[in-house]
């Protein structure tokens, strides 16, 4: 506190800054993430897909929501060159409450500021790496952001509910 009737000075930064971040979720616990500076688009969302694909030796089954990155050229492309590392499974237009990654950024923004005050860019990007790389030794908290209204589930069961909703009888892959 400063003397009595002086205007406390706060030595901070007005400037905004931000960093982002995308995850890949698994129904048994396990996390992949990213976070990084520049603005998320197609060239983003391909070293996302080369880095995830190098993390497993089958074919991984990801849900994404329709944001334009993920359906790009670019990432259509990708796609079509990795056919047996990576198939992309979309969310219905406006269901953020279907996507499991909307619960881990909302723990993300809740925990950061009680834990930190970042004073630039390098050091919020590392206190959201910090965020995440403990929540990957969290698996329980991590299996309860797969979850839908009714109670928590496995992505294929929220594949299967995404296929009867477009009246598509074909069996859901396993995540």
């Amino acid at each position: 506190m400063g003397a009595k009737g002086c205007t406390h000075i706060v030595r901070r930064t007005g400037n905004r800054f931000s960093v982002n971040a995308m995850s890949a979720i698994s129904t048994k616990g396990r996390m992949h993430f990213m976070v990084f500076t520049e603005t998320f688009d197609a060239d983003v969302m391909c070293r996302f897909l080369d880095r995830l694909a190098g993390h497993f030796d089958r074919k991984v089954h990801l849900v994404v929501d329709g944001h334009s990155a993920h359906h790009s050229r670019k990432v259509r492309a990708w796609r079509a060159g990795h056919p047996d590392r990576i198939e992309l499974h979309f969310l219905p237009s406006y269901s953020p409450e279907l996507n499991p990654d909307e619960l881990l950024n909302a723990d993300l923004k809740r925990r950061l500021p009680m834990h930190s005050r970042p004073r630039d860019q390098a050091q919020l990007a590392a206190e959201t790496r910090r965020f995440f790389h403990r929540r990957q030794r969290q698996p329980h908290i991590i299996r309860g952001y797969v979850s839908l209204p009714w109670g928590p589930v496995g992505y294929h069961t929220v594949l299967a509910t995404l296929d009867s909703m477009r009246g598509d009888t074909r069996p859901a892959p396993w995540f």
